[in-house]
């Protein structure tokens, strides 16, 4: 195999590219059910709960697998753990396409699940192998703003498959797209280890790392803030739609057109808050998440109150904007503050914060619809209320002497 590892390339900025599209396939590849989902109604027969169910079971394996995904990240290497995982999950979208009940539908979307867990964790870990640590930040926030190209173009990518082959035609388009990466990744990236790792040999206790930063509440608040962020992200991203037509009185057809332009706002954002965190809140990176917190909750006041589906839109592309600096800082300032052979495994820490957001913040705001006779007053102030909590706790991080928590080393007051 002398001859592959002759054409592998260990250029950073290569890697940053592979794990990149690999970003946009995976959102690209969840956001295929729910536009899918009309015509899998059709045919299955679908109430509209079972249909929140076949959502529901993408991110309860998605969640159970963050963990897991890191921890075996950090233990075999990014580069296995990201081959096995999207190749299996190719594999489950492609079988998706041929689903034939409903229990064998939710059997392959949470299987399908619980393959792209990892997937996050290991592109953390990724970033820690090839990147210096004054670069983990940006690249880290860099590689989050796919997530929303890979939700912009999704829909791009999926109707035209729908039309020309069929929902299940589609799945198992997707499903080769994503076989075919695999192998180019394989090929093209070489697998290395993170600078901290390579320097401490075979002496390091990954487990024993990681259970020592779980002592320090500067985690758990950056969890905290994840979550309350994720509750305005998923539970936008579940229910604008619906706002827009029940209560802005648009059409469908016109909310396929406004709904991918907050998307943009959210890539500019995570494209350069790694940047701007490492210029201007070095160690005082609380302060960054507790400002975007605040104009998070400003501009969803605003939103809210706004006249026009133009200023609607206008408002929501700043609230898409700030909150998305806030979920991307979380991350990046994890694998800022703690050493590289636990990246995977810390990172992934953050990132089911936000996942478990997933399944409560839909649920509380379609209560909260029903509760209030169809209005979407109390979703709002539900909302600023997740954003004040946000800001809140970020203040509660305590200041840091040391630029990172390695075992008995790092410090907070």
């Amino acid at each position: 195999m002398s001859w592959l590892k002759k054409y592998q390339s260990e250029n950073k900025y290569v890697v940053f590219f592979f794990l990149y599209i690999g970003f946009c396939i995976s959102y690209i590849d969840r956001s295929a059910i729910g536009l899918a989902l009309p015509s899998i109604s059709k045919d299955f027969a679908l109430a509209p709960t079972q249909m929140g169910v076949v959502i529901s079971a993408f991110f309860i394996g998605y969640s159970i697998m963050q963990i897991p995904g890191g921890w075996l990240a950090d233990h075999f290497g990014s580069k296995t753990v990201i081959c096995i995982a999207l190749t299996l999950w190719s594999i489950f979208t492609f079988t998706t396409g041929h689903a034939s009940t409903l229990a064998g539908l939710l059997f392959l979307r949470f299987v399908f699940g619980l393959c792209e867990g990892p997937y996050a964790g290991s592109c953390y870990r990724a970033i820690a192998e090839y990147f210096p640590r004054e670069l983990r930040p940006a690249f880290t926030t860099g590689i989050l703003s796919s997530n929303y190209i890979g939700s912009a173009i999704a829909p791009i990518i999926i109707v035209p498959l729908i039309l020309w082959f069929g929902w299940r035609g589609m799945f198992q388009a997707l499903g080769c797209i994503g076989l075919v990466y695999v192998f180019f990744y394989a090929f093209c990236v070489k697998q290395t280890k993170p600078a901290e790792e390579v320097k401490a040999g075979k002496k390091e206790n990954k487990t024993k790392y990681f259970l020592h930063l779980m002592k320090f509440s500067i985690i758990w608040k950056l969890v905290l803030c994840a979550f309350c962020v994720s509750c305005i992200n998923k539970g936008l991203d579940a229910w604008m739609p619906t706002y827009l037509i029940a209560e802005r009185g648009i059409n469908l057809k016109a909310v396929g057109y406004v709904t991918p332009i907050p998307f943009m706002a959210s890539f500019l954002s995570t494209a350069g808050c790694g940047w701007l965190m490492n210029k201007y809140f070095d160690k005082k990176e609380q302060y960054m998440i507790a400002i975007c917190a605040v104009m998070t909750a400003i501009f969803l006041y605003l939103m809210y109150n706004a006249e026009t589906l133009f200023w609607v839109v206008v408002f929501q592309c700043g609230v898409y904007f700030f909150k998305a600096c806030i979920l991307g800082s979380a991350v990046a300032i994890v694998l800022k503050i703690v050493t590289g052979s636990i990246a995977g495994s810390a990172s992934t820490l953050v990132n089911m914060g936000g996942q478990v957001a997933g399944f409560i913040s839909p649920v509380i705001m379609g209560y909260l619809v029903s509760a209030f006779n169809g209005s979407f007053n109390a979703v709002f102030y539900y909302l600023i209320a997740a954003a004040a909590l946000c800001a809140v706790s970020a203040l509660l991080i305590p200041k840091r002497k040391e630029a990172m928590l390695d075992l008995g080393e790092g410090s907070e007051e």
